[in-house]
């Protein structure tokens, strides 16, 4: 009897070397993005996708302000068509970021989505930028 794992079969290799391969060109993540920022590589612009008065309880150093519900062809007319959007949102437990990287596609920007979010980031031991909350806060309303 096979385990669990086993019970329904893996891809063959050639099929998960895709699939893997292709999700890096959807996905970062909080390491990766850290990285960057500190090394002043700035080839991307990070976007929280949350409510201002999310952002405002605390953000990833370095990030912008912009709304989900906000993007659209007028608002985002100001940034070149080749500018590449990172994406984040509170979590794996919200789909914010999906949202604004749909939206951001059909506009046709290169878009990624920083895997984790705000949960992600903390968990990696990083801090963030705040408005109105201390920075140890562990706990960010999505509100998107």
């Amino acid at each position: 009897m096979p385990s669990l794992v086993r019970e329904i079969a893996a891809a063959p290799s050639a099929i998960a070397l895709m699939h893997f391969s292709n999700r890096l060109t959807f996905e970062t993540d909080c390491s990766d993005v850290h990285a960057g920022l500190q090394a002043g590589e700035l080839d991307f612009v990070l976007a929280d996708v949350r409510s201002p008065a999310g952002f405002a309880q605390g953000h990833v150093p370095g990030a912008i302000s912009l709304p989900h519900r906000s993007i659209t062809a007028e608002h985002m007319s100001g940034y070149d068509k080749n500018t590449l959007f990172v994406v984040y949102c509170a979590g794996p437990h919200c789909n914010g970021a999906n949202r604004a990287a749909i939206k951001l596609a059909a506009l046709g920007f290169p878009v990624k989505e920083m895997l984790g979010g705000i949960t992600g980031w903390l968990d990696e031991g990083f801090r963030l930028s705040t408005e109105v909350m201390p920075a140890s806060a562990t706990t960010i309303a999505c509100e998107c």
